[in-house]
């Protein structure tokens, strides 16, 4: 089983930008606890983050060649882009939606997420260890699929 882990916007700065919101783990920091959880459960997973929404549909299209499913933490993204949304749509793999932050409990233009209603959930909230939260959920839903 492989999986794609796709970061958004800005989350190259992760450590740095707004630590009270988004935590002091980089983005490194995230990636090697996940190479060490997708080891332990017997997966493999790939890490791709841009800034900019064309390169993240791209992304999300090569996935369907190549990955079973697809964390995506879509940064500022979520609320704005059909782009992403239609892409998800295209892949027909199962993707879950992360956040390091709790949207609902931010900005009201945070509440609204274009991406949700195609993804097959939502991890929010939890900081870094959402990413090993939707990590092992990927695991388990694509296992529950293919039963």
């Amino acid at each position: 089983m492989h999986i794609l882990v796709l970061n958004g916007p800005n989350l190259n700065l992760l450590g740095t930008r707004e630590p009270d919101v988004y935590g002091r783990d980089t983005l490194a920091d995230i990636e090697a606890a996940c190479q060490t959880l997708a080891s332990e459960l017997g997966v493999t997973v790939a890490f791709e983050q841009s800034n900019h929404e064309g390169a993240m549909v791209d992304a999300l299209h090569a996935a369907r060649t190549g990955a079973n499913g697809v964390i995506l933490n879509a940064g500022a993204y979520t609320h704005t882009s059909v782009a992403l949304r239609d892409a998800i749509s295209a892949t027909g793999l199962s993707v879950i939606e992360l956040h390091l932050s709790n949207t609902h409990a931010r900005e009201p233009f945070r509440h609204v997420s274009m991406i949700a209603p195609v993804c097959s959930g939502v991890i929010q909230g939890f900081g870094a260890m959402g990413y090993g939260l939707a990590l092992r959920a990927m695991v388990a839903h694509i296992g529950t699929r293919s039963a």
